[in-house]
């Protein structure tokens, strides 16, 4: 986007422009300075005396400050944008100023910046400063959801700072998390396994990974409805966003009414994407940052 209008509405405010400041001196002269030979005292009533209506001319001090206000306004627009598309005498504009202030940025951190961009993650780690960094954007970024701790919030935000992640853990998983964010969906099966088939999945899952899944009666349906993400032993998909049901991690949780809610009606997380809102050093920093939590 231009910094400055052009065309026809350059033209345009500059005709309004000028044309405002000829007619406020215009109106001033004909104030102070216009003669009133012939001019009689107005008739009219009269207040204490000797206050009648129209007889004192606008103080002069009025005049002393139009004026200035006016000479500023004329110098204002000789050195700055103002008068259409007319630049100025100093060339300043808002977006010149953007350039500058971020050339500066450039000059100032623009190495240490690439350096972290394209740097080794351990080598990032070992760094206090660096990963003070990390949290501080950590802080500004994510804390609204995981908390300040990365330790998430119960039945909504996942934990940062465990072993289990439901979409991997790796450096490269984590970026594209970051970058990409995340969509799980959960479907609800309450439909297929009326009540009576919901109830046993959930009783199943519950003891999945122990001696009593073996012939339990929830293990023939959970096979034809669940194996296809969650694997036949519960082990779960990262591929696919579908977490182990074997381990002690659950998101929206463990006891019975959760596990048959999840199963019934089913679950919907969504993980934001952050690859327009962040930049390449700043989602390294955060690779970093929860890569050792």
């Amino acid at each position: 986007m231009a910094d400055l209008p052009t065309g026809f509405w350059a033209g345009w405010i500059a005709v309004i422009t000028i044309v405002s400041l000829i007619g406020l001196g215009w109106m001033i002269f004909s104030v102070y300075f216009s003669p009133d030979e012939g001019h009689e005292e107005a008739e009219g009533p009269v207040w204490d005396s000797n206050l009648r209506e129209g007889s004192n001319p606008a103080p002069m001090w009025w005049f002393w400050l139009i004026l200035a206000t006016m000479v500023f306004s004329v110098l204002y627009l000789m050195l700055y944008p103002g008068l259409g598309s007319f630049q100025g005498a100093l060339k300043w504009s808002q977006g010149g100023r953007l350039d500058e202030s971020i050339a500066q940025y450039e000059a100032e951190f623009g190495g240490i910046r690439k350096l972290v961009a394209e740097g080794q993650v351990a080598t990032l780690q070992a760094d206090p400063a660096i990963m003070a960094s990390a949290q501080r954007v950590f802080d500004r970024n994510c804390a609204v959801c995981h908390g300040y701790d990365a330790a998430g919030q119960a039945f909504y935000f996942p934990d940062l700072t465990d072993s289990e992640w439901q979409w991997g853990g790796s450096e490269a998983q984590i970026e594209q998390s970051i970058r990409s964010g995340r969509t799980a969906v959960m479907v609800g099966w309450e439909q297929a396994l009326g009540a009576d088939g919901v109830d046993r999945v959930a009783d199943y899952v519950g003891v999945l990974g122990t001696d009593a899944a073996a012939g339990h009666p929830g293990q023939a349906q959970y096979n034809t409805f669940c194996v296809a993400c969650h694997a036949a032993d519960g082990s779960g998909n990262q591929a696919l966003g579908a977490p182990s049901l074997t381990d002690d991690v659950w998101l929206y949780g463990n006891d019975k009414e959760a596990l048959v809610h999840s199963i019934a009606i089913g679950r919907a997380g969504v993980m934001p994407a952050f690859g327009e809102r962040l930049d390449d050093t700043q989602v390294k920093l955060l690779v970093a940052l929860l890569a050792r939590q």
